[in-house]
């Protein structure tokens, strides 16, 4: 599998998860509810953003960083985390579920982002043989040997 079809399929999985999270997001009646699902969206993310800097974008800083993606990825990335941590210091419920629902607005867009300009430069840039290799150290870091589950 190379890297870049990890990725797709990690924010696939995501998106399923943002998805349930929207269909309860309504139902939730105190912060702390909320603040729960946003750190569940956080530690998804954080693993998946550390995937990325540390296997892909590495191998790409220098043609990203050309056309300003590179810029635009990390301010993504740092915009979403701060809208997550402003659901934690939320003083309402309805402020909570908003700034979490804009987190995830924003967390969709970003990995339509990726897959439409970020990973088509992974896949020109780097051999299919580095992309292969990649993706064997994401299924390594990520896939739950067997009888350890």
């Amino acid at each position: 599998m190379k890297i870049t079809e990890a990725l797709v399929a990690e924010h696939t999985i995501y998106l399923g998860v943002f998805d349930q999270i929207e269909r309860v997001l309504p139902s939730l009646t105190t912060p702390v509810e909320v603040s729960t699902m946003a750190r569940i969206v956080e530690g998804l993310l954080v693993n998946h953003a550390r995937t990325e800097t540390n296997l892909a974008y590495l191998a790409l800083d220098h043609v990203l960083e050309q056309n300003g993606e590179l810029k635009r990825m990390h301010q993504d990335h740092h915009e979403i985390d701060d809208r997550l941590r402003k659901v934690h210091q939320a003083g309402t419920c309805a402020e909570a579920r908003r700034l979490l629902k804009s987190a995830i607005t924003a967390s969709r867009e970003h990995f339509r982002a990726e897959e439409r300009s970020v990973f088509p430069l992974l896949e020109q840039a780097l051999k299919e043989q580095t992309l292969i290799e990649l993706g064997e150290g994401w299924l390594q870091r990520n896939v739950v040997p067997a009888g350890r589950a």
